[in-house]
């Protein structure tokens, strides 16, 4: 994929520009991804005397998170633990043992958003073993799998588990189990030259405060980790579905999906596995955002044509929300995206002749073949329950998604070999309504329709 057009990019570097002049950032940097590189970078304002590039780390906060969870993900698919595993399996001795691996990814474990002791963010940490004899029954703050509610606290849990199964800090299996594979050399636990200054701006004076920046030992996992633009970009491609042999593509797939909604039914907002969702302009985007005191910085990727977008800024608050949304707006606005050329394909002709309409019923659904031999049902007018299925070694198709994800897909077949009728869980699909001559549970009334 080439660079953004001219045209584009001006447009681009116009909307940082507005964004770091009237949100008085000292520093602001952004890149636009498609197709696993950068299409398009920009930055304003100076990072020691000087216009801050690709290579300029600054801390990007709790998009460490999802780094750790994608360690967790390996571990899961190892069998090493389950994700509705207790955490008290693999870190005993809290007092919220009972809460599972995945509600701790998802923050709906109901745990206290912040650890014990002083704001954490701004002061030295503390070890581990000191955190979890500092926790107690305060640490509960929701019954687990009610509601999202953020756990900073969380993730250092995940972080802890991530150490005792890989027999090193969760820094460095981070570093060989992400990092390394995904090429981002770039991104540290501690700052490394070059780097940006963490500054809260005087709300009512254009004078600097320099933030402090510690290591934050057990809360590390929660938001330590410092990147560059570039390493971040990497980061969005691998979301965008480049997994470079990190994670299984259906790993990933399943870290995206919604485990949970923190803004109502219509959702805008959520959260997977690790990973923060959010939808707009028609896209459905996974990432994170970051917060540190000083440093502001946010990832997004959208799988389905493979684009990320992202800003890191050295500012303790001021960024726009909406600031990576509307870059993408502009991208969709300048060079919207072409469908991949539609070519034939090869079918077998055992499943051409299943193709059509089929009837749940009254109703019609039709049937559509998909890529390597997998199915397409979905109602005929819309209205009704769709889902695509892949197949299986056993003949059958599983279902990916709407209704019957997960559920069995199967044929069975009449006494001559043709097929019968469709069996999806129960439910009978047959070529005509009510087909009389196939097995439809409760039986078709023997006098058929009638006026």
């Amino acid at each position: 994929m080439s660079p953004v057009l001219e045209s584009t990019a001006r447009a681009l570097l116009r909307r940082i520009a507005v964004e770091q002049a009237g949100s008085r950032l000292p520093s602001l940097t952004a890149a636009v991804v498609r197709d696993g590189r950068i299409a398009w970078f920009g930055s304003r304002g100076r990072v020691e005397g000087a216009a801050p590039t690709e290579t300029t780390q600054y801390r990007i906060g709790s998009i460490t998170k999802s780094m750790v969870a994608t360690v967790v993900m390996r571990l899961r698919d190892e069998d090493r633990l389950d994700l509705l595993d207790p955490i008290g399996k693999h870190v005993p001795g809290t007092p919220v043992g009972e809460v599972t691996v995945a509600q701790l990814l998802s923050h709906t474990a109901g745990l206290t958003a912040e650890p014990p002791g002083q704001w954490w963010e701004r002061t030295p940490g503390m070890p581990v073993e000191e955190l979890i004899g500092l926790l107690g029954p305060e640490t509960a703050r929701h019954r687990p799998g009610r509601r999202f509610h953020y756990s900073n606290l969380g993730f250092a849990l995940l972080g802890e588990l991530v150490a005792r199964h890989r027999g090193v800090d969760w820094a460095q299996a981070v570093r060989a189990e992400v990092l390394e594979p995904l090429g981002m050399s770039q991104t540290t636990s501690r700052p490394r030259a070059p780097h940006a200054t963490g500054y809260a701006v005087h709300p009512w004076a254009d004078v600097l405060l320099p933030e402090p920046e510690h290591d934050a030992l057990a809360m590390a996992p929660a938001g330590q980790l410092w990147s560059t633009p570039a390493d971040l970009a990497r980061w969005a491609a691998f979301l965008a579905g480049e997994t470079a042999g990190v994670l299984d593509p259906a790993t990933l797939a399943e870290m995206r999906e919604p485990a949970i909604v923190d803004d109502g039914d219509a959702w805008t907002g959520g959260f997977g596995l690790g990973l923060q969702l959010t939808r707009a302009g028609g896209r459905r985007l996974a990432g994170h955002s970051g917060s540190m005191p000083g440093f502001l910085a946010t990832v997004w990727a959208d799988p389905s044509d493979r684009v990320g977008v992202l800003f890191m800024a050295n500012a303790t608050s001021g960024v726009s929300r909406t600031l990576l949304t509307e870059l993408l707006a502009i991208l969709d606005e300048h060079e919207p995206h072409l469908p991949a050329e539609w070519e034939p394909t090869a079918a077998d002709a055992d499943l051409l002749e299943l193709t059509g309409p089929w009837y749940w019923g009254p109703s019609a659904y039709a049937l559509r073949l998909l890529p390597e031999r997998g199915l397409s049902l979905e109602p005929i007018g819309g209205g009704g329950r769709a889902s695509r299925f892949v197949a299986q070694a056993d003949g059958t198709w599983l279902g990916l998604d709407g209704y019957y994800a997960g559920e069995r897909l199967s044929l069975v077949r009449r006494a001559d070999g043709s097929p019968g009728h469709l069996d999806l869980n129960t439910f009978v699909f047959t070529r005509t309504p009510y087909d009389p001559t196939a097995e439809v549970p409760g039986g078709v009334d023997g006098d058929g329709w009638r006026g």
